[in-house]
């Protein structure tokens, strides 16, 4: 496990913090943060990845805005780190998205998982960038506005049918534009499912959520 820093396509340097395995590693994913920076919930991410024979690596995309940004899930901290995707920039994000990609390519195949904003991020490196050979987005809420763009890769989108800030019928939208990604809707999860830091965790369609996610990086990546 370690801090480094990557260089953009634009010349923007940002940090980022990457987790290996022990033996050579079966393929690398990039994983994007949601709105709270690249805090413990996405550092044990990559550390999961690692354990299972992954290079994995999540840039930090919110130092365009203020380095090192870290948040919790507090209510003051969930209002603070919405200021953050006020104008999101999301070229700037696919960016440093692709800067990620570039840094772990020596791995072998590369796949992207991407949560809260960073579910949009994934879905837009799957349509935007090469070398990419599949993404799982969580809970992309701004993927219906980018729903005419075609991915390049393989593509899951998971979503929860309560969550309060995705509704069905942007899901809907995703679904009738992308008959070539998987759309899953998990019943009963809220916004944030997969992490086990905040209130709205659900077990049941985490695990499901990561199987399918893991199945998918298997298949297409190693």
């Amino acid at each position: 496990m370690s801090n480094l820093t990557l260089t953009a396509s634009d010349g923007f340097e940002l940090g980022a913090y990457r987790a290996d395995p022990d033996a050579k590693p079966r393929g690398a994913i990039v994983v994007i943060q949601e709105i709270f920076g690249v805090n413990s919930h996405i550092r044990s991410i990559c550390d999961s990845l690692a354990e299972i024979g992954y290079a994995a690596i999540a840039p930090a995309v919110f130092d365009r805005i203020e380095r090192n940004f870290q948040s919790g899930y507090s209510p003051e901290e969930i209002e603070h780190a919405r200021s953050f995707i006020a104008e999101p920039d999301w070229d700037g994000y696919v960016r440093d998205t692709d800067a990620a990609r570039a840094a772990v390519a020596d791995a072998g195949k590369v796949g992207l998982v991407g949560f809260c904003l960073g579910g949009t991020i994934a879905f837009l490196g799957a349509t935007r960038l090469d070398g990419i050979s599949a993404a799982s987005g969580f809970y992309g809420g701004g993927i219906h506005r980018f729903a005419d763009e075609a991915p390049r890769c393989p593509v899951q989108l998971h979503f929860g049918s309560e969550d309060t800030g995705i509704p069905m019928s942007n899901v809907d939208i995703v679904r009738a534009k992308r008959p070539d990604c998987d759309v899953y809707v998990y019943k009963g999860a809220g916004h944030g499912f997969h992490c086990d830091q905040r209130p709205g965790f659900d077990a049941v369609a985490s695990k499901e959520a990561w199987d399918r996610t893991i199945k998918l990086f298997a298949d297409h990546i190693g």
